[in-house]
């Protein structure tokens, strides 16, 4: 008799040491939990739409195909024939498989009418998509619905063919043997679903779930089996993280209650326009959370130019006039001195204390970087830990050791997405209780991506712009297809300069030397140029379109002192034109500027090219945004560019750049380095389920707050939301 598997058995010892090896080391799978929960990425039904024509160039793909017809012709280049397989769907769709050399026996296999699996990498020949020497299984006679007699494929007898995410070394077919294999003898963990759940949302249990979802015996017990296996995964991310906002509620912190008469309403006074009424709503959420005796954690979301950086700046002067200081992480060092030169322009008088002409109850804001000098660091880290300085800004710098606050009461975290886990932790260590925490971002974040990864904070949203902002315009330039228009682009420039206003141009890249975290690699996959870099188009500029005009770069390999002096002359008048690299999308604001191009912009993503727009348009003339693509028409990176000049409304796009992206990396798997754990659940599409499971989790965890009384789901909890990710989730 088979001894019985559970998820913790090695895969050695189920299907072989060879098997298990490629397994291991191509698709990181190691024990038959891994293999069971390793879900087929879609089901094929064989004479079924699979939709060749759907397939992009360089894509690792497995079709369920038809072989139509086949020709053998001889190799020009050297000896032997090549034989040209055409393989095709019900779409209409058709696909070329090659072999090279003399391979009589796959003409005799591959007969027209045979149906099969085809998995390689698509490539491009002649204007012809094809596979070459793509690895096959096939799977009967013909199209008559007959089966496949052979152990090798009997896992593709059934109506519904599961396709997995594969390697070339590990094709979709090898995959579903060994699951099956595997699940002849798995004994499947304890559900971890206390039985009201599973009752009152009528969910399968889990060992039905996970043998359907491999081998579904119809399409509605394969849907039943992937909705129980989504609501594991969301439940247990929204336990952490319920749990986390439960705990994080008893934490003691130093309230920061509003004085009337302080420097906040001697702010409000002094400030040149009115507040939005949104300002006005979200600062009195955020007054009451730090006047309460327990950290705030809340997050500020808003449209590129909402004002929150005023925002913010409220929430600090609270918190000075209550005695304690605050500290804004900014994720650049341009951002930071930008911060600087801003709040201190605000303030005037207030911000000035110990200067001549400053005001009776004055702060002083201290500006602390990498890149200060021996003399001006003493000076400002003495400010900060003798408490003159109310406002201290400043990047990770502000983590060394050496930083000390006198009394840090907020810290104030702008970009978040740009720094890791561990230093906000470490700049929330500096106060001797925990201090209230402020999220800023100004990319938009869709509804289920803020209940999923930011769970644990209250949400304020800013979504009306402040009076005066001026609309942007965009529009996509083709520049492979019209490059006439191209030429326009830049003589569209000019007479915005010719008018008296500045322009951005921007790169994806740096240029020679090593690559940064703000470029991609030089080359993708699939052999294109390298994206067009700042230090290479910046000299073509001034020598071809744009000679004559002041021209300006900027990238984050350049010298602290020299950026921020490029910047000041930009923001000074000093430059017509800056090319830069995507330094420049967060926070920059110079108000002249009016137009932006952006080249090889189907290199950036959606939220990313939404950001760097934002930088025009931020005066009371219009902005233009200009995106250069060489994509062909109906592609998918063109029609993601099409989507982005077609809208402004940046949670629009939040939710596009949601579809495009993998969902997983929301919970850290890229920070981590590890493989992601949400497998089934979309963010996207399962936002009903998503919210169920949160108000489940919320009344559980009011019962049960340590799941004491769940011991299968605590351990199903620490299996899928691991304790790194559960740090990254808390600290985020």
């Amino acid at each position: 008799m088979t001894e019985p598997s559970t998820v913790d058995t090695p895969l050695k010892k189920l299907v072989g040491d060879k098997t298990a090896k490629a397994l291991a080391a191509h698709l990181d799978l190691h024990t038959a939990g891994d293999l069971v929960y390793h879900f087929p990425r879609r089901y094929d039904e064989r004479g079924e739409h699979t939709d060749i024509r759907s397939l992009d160039v360089g894509e690792q793909v497995t079709v369920l195909a038809q072989v139509q017809r086949t020709a053998v012709r001889p190799m020009r280049q050297r000896r032997g024939n090549l034989l040209e397989v055409t393989v095709g769907d019900a779409s209409g769709g058709s696909l070329t498989l090659t072999f090279f050399g003399n391979q009589a026996w796959r003409e005799r296999e591959l007969r027209p009418g045979r149906w099969g699996l085809f998995a390689g990498k698509v490539t491009e020949f002649r204007g012809k998509r094809q596979l070459n020497g793509p690895e096959y299984v096939l799977l009967g006679e013909g199209g008559d619905g007959e089966v496949a007699a052979s152990d090798e494929i009997e896992e593709f007898a059934g109506a519904l063919i599961p396709v997995y995410p594969a390697a070339a070394a590990v094709p979709t077919w090898v995959i579903a043997r060994c699951v099956r294999v595997v699940l002849d003898t798995f004994t499947p963990p304890d559900d971890p679903l206390p039985d009201g759940v599973r009752a009152s949302r009528k969910l399968v249990g889990l060992g039905t779930a996970l043998t359907e979802i491999h081998r579904p015996s119809s399409k509605e017990a394969l849907h039943r089996a992937r909705r129980r296996l989504k609501w594991d995964e969301a439940f247990a991310v929204q336990v952490t993280l319920v749990q986390r906002k439960h705990r994080a509620a008893d934490w003691p912190a130093k309230a920061r209650e509003a004085h009337p008469g302080g420097l906040l309403d001697a702010f409000d006074a002094r400030l040149p326009y009115e507040l939005t009424d949104g300002q006005r709503d979200v600062g009195v959420e955020i007054a009451g959370d730090l006047a309460n005796p327990h950290p705030m954690h809340r997050l500020l979301q808003g449209e590129v130019g909402s004002g929150k950086t005023v925002v913010a700046l409220r929430a600090m002067l609270q918190v000075v006039d209550a005695g304690g200081q605050a500290a804004l992480l900014a994720p650049t060092e341009v951002l930071a001195a930008q911060h600087h030169r801003g709040m201190l322009d605000l303030l005037g008088p207030l911000g000035r204390a110990g200067e001549l002409g400053s005001a009776e109850n004055a702060t002083r804001v201290e500006l602390v970087t990498g890149s200060l000098g021996a003399a001006a660091r003493r000076r400002a880290l003495g400010e900060v830990a003798s408490g003159a300085a109310g406002i201290v800004l400043g990047t990770h710098a502000l983590l060394y050791e050496g930083v000390d606050f006198a009394d840090l009461g907020l810290v104030v975290v702008d970009e978040q997405h740009r720094f890791g886990v561990e230093q906000r932790d470490a700049l929330r260590a500096k106060a001797d209780q925990p201090p209230h925490v402020l999220v800023m971002t100004a990319t938009p974040i869709p509804r289920t991506v803020a209940m999923t990864v930011y769970g644990d904070l209250e949400v304020s949203t800013l979504s009306q712009l402040p009076r005066g902002r001026s609309p942007i315009a965009s529009h996509v330039v083709p520049a492979a297809e019209k490059p006439a228009y191209l030429d326009r682009a830049w003589r569209r420039l000019r007479e915005e300069v010719t008018a008296g206003h500045q322009a951005y141009v921007v790169c994806p890249r740096i240029g020679d030397g090593p690559t940064s975290d703000e470029e991609p690699p030089p080359e993708d996959d699939n052999g294109r140029r390298p994206p067009l870099a700042v230090t290479e188009v910046a000299p073509l500029l001034a020598e071809g379109p744009l000679h004559g005009l002041r021209i300006g770069v900027l990238h984050g390999r350049l010298p602290a002192d020299e950026k921020d002096a490029v910047m000041r002359s930009f923001a000074a008048g000093d430059l017509d034109v800056l090319v830069a690299t995507t330094v420049i999308e967060v926070g920059v604001d110079v108000p002249n500027a009016t137009v932006m191009i952006v080249l090889d912009a189907d290199r950036f993503g959606v939220s990313q090219l939404h950001q760097l727009r934002g930088r025009v348009g931020r005066g009371a003339a219009a902005g233009l945004c200009l995106l250069v693509s060489e994509a062909a028409e109906g592609s998918s990176a063109r029609e993601r560019l099409d989507a982005v000049a077609s809208t402004s409304d940046g949670f629009t796009l939040a939710e596009l750049d949601l579809e495009q992206r993998r969902e997983g990396d929301v919970l850290g798997a890229t920070q981590s380095g590890h493989r992601s754990h949400l497998r089934l659940l979309s963010l996207r599409r399962d936002a009903d389920l998503i919210r169920d499971a949160r108000a489940e989790a919320i009344t559980l965890i009011e019962e049960d707050p340590d799941l004491t009384g769940n011991p299968a789901l605590a351990a199903s909890v620490a299996a899928l939301v691991d304790e790194e990710r559960a740090e990254y989730l808390e600290k985020g």
